[in-house]
C-alpha cells in the first residue's frame, strides 16, 4: 500500500512537471542571418590578428593581442563589418606597409591609439 502511494506521487509530480508551459521564440531569417554574418566577420579578423606579422606589429606598438581580440569581440555589427571589409580587401601577401596600415585602422576601432 505504502509503495502505491509513493507510485502516485512520484506520477503526479512528473504529470505536472511534464505539462508546465514551456516559453519558446522563433528566430527570424534575418536573426539567424545577422548572427552568422557576424560570426564569419568575427572569424577572419580573428584569424587576420593570429598571424605572426600581425601579432609581432601589434607587440611593437605595445598593444596586447589578447586584449585586442577580445575587444574586437565587443565591436558593434558595423565595425566588426567594416574592419573585417578592409582585412578582406587587402591584397594577398600583402606587404609589411599594409600589415601595419590594418593593425593601426584596428587600433583606431579600439581606442587604442
Amino acid at each position: 500500500m505504502r509503495m502505491r502511494s509513493l507510485m502516485s506521487v512520484v506520477l503526479s509530480i512528473a504529470l505536472l512537471v511534464t505539462t508546465m508551459p514551456v516559453h519558446a521564440e522563433i528566430a527570424g531569417t534575418g536573426q539567424i542571418l545577422a548572427q552568422e554574418t557576424r560570426n564569419t566577420q568575427l572569424i577572419r579578423v580573428q584569424d587576420f590578428m593570429a598571424r605572426e606579422n600581425v601579432r609581432s606589429q601589434m607587440e611593437a606598438l605595445g598593444v596586447d593581442s589578447a586584449q585586442a581580440i577580445e575587444r574586437v569581440a565587443a565591436m558593434t555589427n558595423s565595425e566588426l563589418q567594416q574592419l573585417a571589409e578592409n582585412i578582406q580587401d587587402a591584397p594577398a601577401g600583402a606587404g609589411v606597409l599594409t600589415t601595419v596600415l590594418i593593425v593601426l585602422l584596428i587600433l583606431l576601432l579600439l581606442g587604442l591609439a
